[in-house]
């Protein structure tokens, strides 16, 4: 199946450039500044890439990110029952992720970090082979075909998955979205710089005990209450 502008280039989208700037009057960036021992905000998380482990963390545990942290759920329960990991939890969202930060202030293991950022500048925050695993929960389907161009999941996303995740690390992938779903999929057709170890339309049914049926969201929680299938991809990347 072809999703409509599938193959759609996104040259527009600034935030791939490496000379892309953060701009923006928001009164939350401001106001996260007071979590400086946890949040780093915009282009303060792109001047650690290679030294995550070293300077951040102060230790040699692995990294893994989650790309649109939201709510912070899956975050929160992931810490705490996985304290030898650094995490790192990702959103671009203001308010959201002031309210997150408020809690993550409380919670007792201190085993992450959060980034006020864009996705798309994954490979600017982080060196090559410096990730274990890569989270990308629910994104933003944007179902209109005009703003197909916005998904975050083709070419240079991968692209960058590929470079900062480690030779056989993992991308985790769930979406309630069937066209999203397509899409995935019509873009890994041609991929070989990644396994898919996992592919199904209705997760919870097809692999009730894996990993990704073990955590809930709070959209997943309402998509199941509305019956609707959670999709899922995982990916093992593969490098010579």
């Amino acid at each position: 199946m072809t999703t409509p502008n599938a193959k759609k280039t996104i040259d527009d989208n600034h935030a791939y450039r490496q000379d892309f700037k953060y701009t923006h009057d928001n009164p939350y960036h401001d106001k996260l500044a007071g979590f400086d021992h946890f949040v780093l905000r915009d282009e303060e998380a792109e001047t650690n890439v290679g030294k995550w482990n070293e300077h951040i963390f102060k230790n040699d545990l692995p990294v893994e990110i989650e790309i649109g942290t939201g709510y912070g759920e899956f975050m929160i329960e992931y810490c705490q029952k996985n304290p030898t990991v650094n995490f790192i939890g990702l959103d671009h969202r203001f308010k959201r992720s002031f309210a997150l930060a408020k809690k993550l202030d409380k919670i007792d293991v201190k085993n992450f970090r959060y980034l006020r950022a864009r996705g798309e500048r994954l490979e600017f925050m982080f060196n090559e082979s410096e990730v274990q695993s890569v989270f990308y929960f629910f994104p933003d389907p944007w179902p209109k075909n005009r703003h197909n161009k916005k998904r975050l999941f083709q070419k240079p996303f991968l692209n960058a998955c590929h470079k900062v995740l480690k030779p056989g690390g993992t991308l985790f992938i769930k979406t309630d979205h069937d066209g999203y779903f397509d899409w995935m999929l019509d873009h890994l057709k041609e991929e070989k710089r990644f396994e898919v170890l996992l592919q199904s339309r209705d997760l919870r049914k097809e692999y009730p005990e894996h990993f990704l049926s073990q955590f809930t969201t709070k959209f997943e929680k309402i998509f199941l209450s509305q019956g609707t299938l959670i999709k899922s991809i995982v990916l093992k990347n593969i490098k010579g």
